[in-house]
């Protein structure tokens, strides 16, 4: 066997590593997709607290889990692509720093909610929870609509937009259309994980929810694919568009008839789709430029050959170990929960 064809400096390192990117940000939205849609279902599901505890706890085993594939894909994207990475935390500076602050006040309120028996305090960690699961996912799908349209940049690269260029129609239905795929998610989640009373009504909810946000990642899509500055690849990003779209038709489908198994796997691949359009919509780009100076492609964005190589081997070594890890973690916490696995009096 000859060796050298095992090294990864024959194939296109760049490609390599934006395909990379990619997975780990549609690991990041499908798993901490649901992690939102739970929160959000909070005041629409939950009747009292025993039911928000319940909610909660389907989560609890696995939230932060979740939550690391969007630090591994930062990780990622500054080591891969340190460009790229500089022109979107200057240019996105502010809806970051929302979806931190957020992030971390969702945490938080995952942790001390029930430290204390008392209904104002258990609310006040309710509502951080809501708002920190709403806002991220809505800012998310501004921030990513914004990417694909691209965005004024200078000679540098550098990302000239002020905050009102990045709150356009476009933009503010991917924040719309992504804060309901990710309901729907985690209604059909909560269903998945519940028996009893609240999983006749999570599934009511994923029904309810699902016509909307099947109406806007439709529109949405459709969009991406006939904006002016569309400069990725049109045939692929069609399909998985076409894709994205009979997966969510599966999932209401599943839910309907109570598959509840099927309809989760159906939004995973929903939102998982979305997301492989928005990239294939960008390739070989990374961030457009709408000033006429170029923008990012994965070309001149890209660290040195030496560095991607060093890190394709550390990520076919480390990546394996992660998914199996996440594997089995969920699979631990496969059972149902119900409300009598909350103890009486329990906050």
């Amino acid at each position: 066997m000859d060796l050298a064809l095992l090294n990864p400096a024959q194939f296109d390192l760049p490609t390599i590593w934006f395909v990379l990117v990619a997975f780990f940000f549609v690991g990041y939205f499908v798993l901490d997709g649901f992690d939102f849609g739970v929160g959000m279902s909070l005041p629409l599901l939950g009747r009292d607290d025993t039911d928000r505890r319940v909610m909660i706890n389907t989560i609890g085993p696995v939230w932060d889990l979740n939550e690391t594939w969007v630090i591994v894909a930062g990780a990622v994207l500054f080591a891969a692509f340190p460009e790229w990475y500089a022109s979107l935390f200057s240019g996105f500076y502010l809806p970051l720093l929302l979806i931190l602050l957020a992030l971390i006040a969702r945490g938080v309120s995952f942790e001390y909610r029930h430290q204390r028996k008392h209904p104002q305090w258990t609310q006040a960690f309710d509502r951080m929870i809501i708002i920190g699961s709403v806002l991220p996912a809505f800012l998310w799908g501004l921030i990513f609509a914004n990417v694909v349209r691209g965005l004024p940049m200078d000679a540098g690269h550098n990302v000239t937009a002020s905050l009102l260029d990045l709150i356009t129609p476009y933009a503010v239905l991917g924040g719309v259309t992504l804060t309901l795929l990710c309901l729907v998610h985690g209604a059909v989640f909560i269903a998945l994980k519940t028996d009893g009373d609240i999983r006749g009504r999570a599934r009511r909810l994923a029904a309810v929810a699902g016509v909307p946000a099947a109406v806007a990642a439709v529109a949405f899509l459709a969009w991406t694919l006939n904006l002016e500055t569309f400069s990725g690849q049109p045939l692929p990003a069609l399909m998985a568009a076409v894709g994205a779209a009979l997966a969510m038709v599966a999932a209401l489908v599943a839910n309907a008839v109570g598959r509840e198994g099927l309809a989760f796997g159906a939004m995973a691949a929903t939102v998982g789709l979305a997301v492989v359009t928005l990239f294939l919509s960008l390739f070989p780009h990374v961030l457009p430029s709408t000033s006429g100076e170029g923008g990012l492609t994965i070309v001149n964005a890209s660290s040195t050959d030496y560095t991607l190589t060093v890190m394709f081997w550390v990520a076919l070594v480390v990546t394996p170990l992660v998914i199996g890890y996440q594997i089995w973690t969920y699979w631990v916490f496969r059972r149902r929960l119900t409300r009598d696995h909350i103890p009486a009096g329990a906050h």
